[in-house]
Formats: C-alpha cells, structure tokens, sequence
C-alpha cells in the first residue's frame, strides 16, 4: 500500500477507474455492433436472407453466454485486473480480423464470419462480470448505484460516439475498414489497461483516506488482493445451484433477460430497422441512431445518480433500487407507438423515450455488486450475465422470422415493448427485499 497518512484528504481515483471501464465498455458495445452497421452491406454481398441474419447476429452470443459461468471464476480465481486485459486484447484481435473476411468466397467468409463473432463473444464474456467485481472493490454502496450506471450506460454512448463514425467510414472506404479501426482502437486501450488498472491497495494514485472511506461504506477493497494466491476460491456447482434457488437472485437473473432484450434490438436489427423500414441511408442511420442512444445513455446515469440519492437521503436498498428499474421500464414499453406513428421525428421521439427509459432501468449490475455472496462476486456476476445475455441469443433470431414471415418489424416492436413489462414483474413480485446473499455451501 502507499505511504500516506489518515489525515490527508481522501483521493477520487476511484473515479478515474470507472472512468476508464466507461471507456473500454463503449468500445467493448460498440465492438459487438459493427456487425449491426454494416449489416445491409454484408447481407448482400453474402446473399443472406433475414433469418441467416438474425443467426449471424445471435451467434457472438452463443459463445459469450456459455462462457459467462467459467469466466466468472476465472475472475474470483486469477483477479479482474489479469483477466481482462487479455479479455480486452482478444476482442480486439477478433473485431479487427472480421474485416478480411471479404477476401474469402460467399461461403467461407460466412463460416469464418460465424467463427470469429464466436471468437468476440468467448473473449468479452468476462467483461461486464469484471465490471462489476471492479466497481464492488473500489466503490462505496451508496457510490454503487452511479458507478455502475456509468461503466452499463456505456452500451449506449458506443452508438453515440461511434455511429457516426462508422456511418462515414463504410460510406467513405467500405464496411471492412470499420473493423480494422474499432480493433486497432481497442488493442491500443489495451496497452493503457496495465498502467491504470489495480486493486485499491495497490495502486499507487491512492491514498488511505480513500481506502479507509470504501471500506467503511462497504466496499470490498480486498477483493483482489495480489500478495496472497492461497485462497482462491474452488467453486463448486452446489453454489451456482444455491445461487439459482434463491428468489431473490432468480428474480434479478430473469429480470436480466428480459431488459436485455431491449438492448439486443438496439445492438443488432436497430439500424436494419431504420433502413429498411423508414427507408434511411446509412449516412442518415449513423446520424439517427445517436438520439436514442444519446437518451439511453443519459437515463442510465439518472437512473444510477437517482438511486444512490436515494439511499443518501435514507431510503430502503430495496426501494432505492426498484423506483428507477420500474419506472424505467414502464417508459420503454412506448417502443411499440413507434408502429402506430409515420413521420420520422415521431419514431425517433419513441425510440429515443423507450431508450431512455431503459437506461433508467438498467440497474441490474448495482444490484448484483449489492447483493452477489462477498467469495464469489465474479461468479454471481457470470450467472447474472448468462441469463441477460441469453437474450442475445433468442432476440436476433426470433426477428429475423417475424421479419420473414411478415416483411415488417411490427410485430419484433411488440415482441421487444412486452419484454420491458415482464422486467417491470420480476421486480415487482418475484425479487422481493433486496440484500447480500450469504451462502450456505462452502467456496473452498
């Protein structure tokens, strides 16, 4: 630990550090979207009709979903600092490999396309787990809220900063080059990673004023101690398995799944849908879809911002959390006017208010940092992100047969619109009173 005395006004490097996973997660989303961008050029260059679409969308999310468990212990078991930084450089590899594919014929581009999206989704799988295991080390509880709104609401400020981007690049040099930029982007991020990224006792920026100050409010800043590799935990499955019969939790898991959903849309068929359905240019999508997400992106940090101000000001945990989930919620059910509206401006108010609404609700990694058992926080995390993430998996491809079947994205609004109301009952009827789980079976 650094030398500093008590006495010294607490240091704010924690905000630096949650600055900087704000940072990598808008490139870790935006990574997972350049498909989405790209897509009506690649559909076609590839003969890909919408179901194979909604397939080739999915399937980053296969792999990302099956490894979200493994990848939760690796974090408990080796530390989020290790972890990640071979996470990051990974994804980044595969993102700026998928831009060669167009040398191939039709056919091995989309089997090599299929490889590496299962590639992106196995190296990102411990990211968001990570996330919230980092946020846990160096946040106080009533910091948690906003500090997991910040690095989650990352998902939204991709499209915002890079949409546009993108927009130009495959307008100005073709789809491939995008690839190459978010992948050289991302690999330099990963060089950064080392010299910022550390446990709170051991970073060299802090002193014991903000140490002291996470510890008493709750923080786990022994998390991921390094000096001692004798107590790594041996998960056994009898813990997921407690895990999964806890109420509480299980409400949070589907309630995951079901929020997700929203977030799948937006990553995968969003763009497709401006296109295709209200007839844009990829200039004007670029453009466009910076609204919604501009809105998701700033409800996420109300949301957060509002439930820690909760807290401070007294309120229950459990209230502190739900009134912004729920609200949020109810507003991101407004997604389904966008079929009974024409003019662009009405879509784009409704996109941008179910957005919005969502980033509101999106609280579901502070609500793991609250409530995930203390030996096994990166576990609890991997868990909570295989149910969420899931939603990967079905989303594109039940669109892409409601696109076949009926030409039309009405009927994938309402799909999504009724997802936000089943979040809004896990919350309310199955969760219950939220608090830290304490296990019964042992991690070791």
């Amino acid at each position: 630990m650094p030398a500093a005395t008590p006495s010294l006004r607490p240091t704010r490097v924690r905000f630096l550090i949650v600055g900087f996973l704000f940072v990598i997660t808008t490139v870790n989303y935006a990574d997972r979207a350049v498909l989405s961008m790209v897509g009506t050029d690649l559909s076609e260059e590839l003969h890909l009709d919408p179901v194979w679409m909604g397939y080739v969308f999915s399937c980053f999310a296969w792999s990302y979903v099956v490894l979200q468990i493994p990848g939760g212990w690796l974090l408990d078991r080796l530390g989020s600092r290790r972890v990640y930084i071979w996470s990051l450089t990974l994804w980044s590899l595969f993102t700026l490999l998928q831009g060669f594919i167009g040398l191939f014929s039709a056919t091995t581009a989309v089997v090599l396309l299929f490889v590496l999206r299962l590639l992106l989704g196995a190296a990102e799988a411990p990211s968001f787990p990570a996330n919230s295991r980092i946020v846990a080390n160096w946040f106080p509880t009533a910091e948690r809220g906003t500090a997991s709104a910040i690095f989650n609401s990352a998902q939204y400020f991709a499209t915002v900063a890079f949409a546009p981007i993108m927009g130009w690049i495959i307008y100005t040099w073709g789809w491939q080059h995008v690839f190459w930029f978010m992948g050289a982007l991302g690999l330099a991020l990963a060089l950064v990673w080392p010299k910022l990224i550390r446990g709170p006792r051991e970073h060299p920026w802090v002193n014991a004023g903000e140490i002291d100050f996470i510890r008493q409010g709750g923080g786990l800043v022994d998390l991921d101690r390094t000096g001692d590799r004798t107590t790594k935990p041996v998960v056994r499955w009898s813990v997921v398995s407690e895990m999964l019969k806890n109420r509480m939790l299980l409400g949070v898991f589907f309630g995951q799944y079901c929020i997700t959903t929203l977030t799948w849309f937006f990553l995968t068929w969003f763009p497709k849908y401006l296109e295709q359905e209200r007839g844009m240019s990829i200039l004007q999508v670029g453009l466009v879809a910076m609204v919604p997400a501009l809105c998701g992106f700033s409800g996420g940090i109300l949301g957060g911002w509002f439930s820690d101000f909760l807290l401070r000001r007294g309120v229950s945990l459990t209230v502190a959390r739900k009134t912004p989930i729920v609200a949020g919620l109810l507003l991101s059910v407004s997604i389904v006017a966008c079929n009974y509206v024409d003019a662009d401006w009405a879509v784009v108010f409704f996109m941008s208010l179910a957005f919005f609404g969502k980033g509101v609700g999106a609280l579901g990694w502070a609500v793991v940092s609250d409530t995930a058992p203390q030996s096994i926080t990166g576990l609890c995390g991997g868990v909570f992100n295989t149910f969420g993430n899931t939603a990967g998996i079905v989303t594109p491809i039940v669109i892409g047969y409601i696109l076949r079947a009926t030409g039309s994205f009405n009927w994938a609004l309402v799909f999504v619109g009724a997802h936000a109301v089943l979040a809004i009952a896990c919350y309310l009827f199955v969760v219950g009173e939220i608090k830290r789980m304490e296990l019964k079976t042992g991690t070791d």
